[in-house]
């Protein structure tokens, strides 16, 4: 939705535009000379003429994104924060101008704006999916939608191809440009009783499956208690210290130590006390179910 500015917010924009207009040109040496005072000796007022002699390219590449939905005065703020990387940044032995270095600095904080405040969900978020973003934003102005929006799918096809890109990222960026951000508190257009988060399925088990979920533990803490009475002392002492402590995890050689036998006996009389508990639960519940 576009944003609508008061009558006080558009004149100081217009104030501010045409005082970037009065600012005076740079001859290339100029340029390099701001450029090195301020790369050597820090010097701000340098730094300040450098940026206020190419505002005027912050509010000219802002002014091409006026129809994306944001405030003019923000973009072009947002085209000054990018100016300002770029003179700090600027290496003036390189043979380039200043305002070809800065364009692409100023470009990328404006739509790095417009994609921040597009929609709550960040779905651009590789420079794939930006560029696709702007191409396909400045395409779908110029292309007759469907009536919830979205491009007729010939148009989608037609434009994957032309951008060489998977009809996947068409769509995802296309919806996302048609639809918007919508209030999960909102009414659904079927039933105005109820709120769209009412008919959003729900990931977790069905309470069906709880309460099986929780007989079945119950069982399968009956038949390990009994399995258990099926061990000597020393082994059901070995399985619970070893599996069942949930305070601490003792070592083999801890339990050898109170038992006064090697690690290595105690590990024996693990996996013999693991055999006995197997074959047991074997009897009485079945194989496992083989898992997928």
């Amino acid at each position: 939705m576009a944003n609508v500015n008061s009558l006080n917010t558009d004149r100081n924009d217009r104030r501010y535009i045409a005082a970037t207009m009065t600012a005076s040109y740079l001859d290339p040496e100029k340029e390099k000379d701001l450029a090195r005072r301020w790369r050597d000796h820090q010097d701000e007022d340098a730094l300040s003429e450098l940026i206020e002699s190419h505002a005027r390219l912050a509010v000219r590449m802002a002014w091409d994104f006026r129809r994306s939905g944001m405030p003019l005065g923000d973009l072009i703020q947002e085209g000054n924060i990018g100016l300002a990387q770029a003179a700090a940044r600027f290496d003036p032995e390189r043979n380039v101008r200043f305002s070809t270095y800065a364009g692409w600095w100023i470009m990328a904080e404006i739509q790095d704006y417009i994609l921040r405040n597009q929609s709550i969900v960040r779905f651009a978020t590789t420079p794939l999916h930006r560029s696709l973003f702007f191409k396909l934003r400045r395409l779908r102005s110029r292309m007759a939608t469907n009536p919830d929006g979205t491009l007729p799918a010939v148009e989608k096809e037609r434009l994957a191809k032309e951008l060489d890109v998977p009809m996947a990222e068409i769509e995802r960026i296309d919806g996302a440009l048609a639809r918007g951000d919508q209030s999960l508190n909102a009414t659904r257009e079927d039933d105005d009783t109820d709120n769209l988060q009412d008919s959003l399925p729900d990931p977790g088990p069905s309470p069906e499956e709880v309460v099986m979920d929780r007989m079945d533990r119950g069982v399968q803490k009956d038949q390990l208690f009994k399995a258990l009475d099926r061990l000597n002392p020393r082994e059901r002492q070995i399985i619970v210290s070893r599996f069942l402590d949930q305070k601490k995890h003792v070592t083999l050689a801890e339990i050898g130590e109170e038992f006064g036998v090697s690690k290595e006996r105690v590990r024996q009389l693990e996996g013999r006390a693991l055999t006995k508990l197997k074959g047991y639960l074997k009897e009485t519940m079945g194989e496992p179910a083989a898992s997928h």
